[in-house]
């Protein structure tokens, strides 16, 4: 009888160390850097996006300033279940540029520059790629760009 309710009670402090462990296991946050040409070249983007306002990213010139609206931060998430870390990663980013866009046309800017990734504040600067966390369920981009009217444009 002894050897019994020693057995359960073994049993019972494995299936709650598995319990404890088991999220870690799911809660991975691989961060990548992916081009952002990858998303700028995507079909959906074109239709999306448009050229209505235009976005540059880290250093690159943008042209003269006329009117600064301040800086703007989005952080959008998406379903990156069952997803390459790169798919999920792209609609985020796409989602990003999106939001980016809507604030800009509803201030009455036509750009938005000095794109930096922003993930939980940190700054991560980069003309040709952006920074993503990729976990077992969502994927998810932040970006803080200038929310600019551009002279001429």
């Amino acid at each position: 009888m002894h050897f019994v309710r020693f057995g359960f009670v073994i049993s019972m402090f494995l299936l709650a160390a598995l319990l404890v462990a088991a999220p870690a296991a799911f809660a991975r946050d691989e961060v990548v850097m992916i081009p952002i040409a990858s998303v700028m070249n995507m079909p959906e983007a074109h239709q999306k996006l448009g050229d209505s306002v235009k976005f540059t990213f880290g250093a690159q010139p943008a042209g003269r300033v006329a009117q600064d609206f301040g800086p703007y931060v989005v952080n959008p998430k998406t379903n990156g279940f069952a997803k390459s870390a790169d798919k999920a990663c792209e609609w985020a980013f796409l989602s990003a540029l999106i939001s980016l866009q809507d604030h800009a046309a509803s201030v009455g800017a036509n750009a938005v520059i000095n794109i930096v990734s922003y993930y939980d504040k940190h700054v991560v600067t980069s003309d040709t790629a952006f920074e993503c966390h990729k976990g077992f369920l969502m994927a998810g981009v932040a970006l803080r760009g200038d929310v600019v009217r551009l002279a001429g444009h």
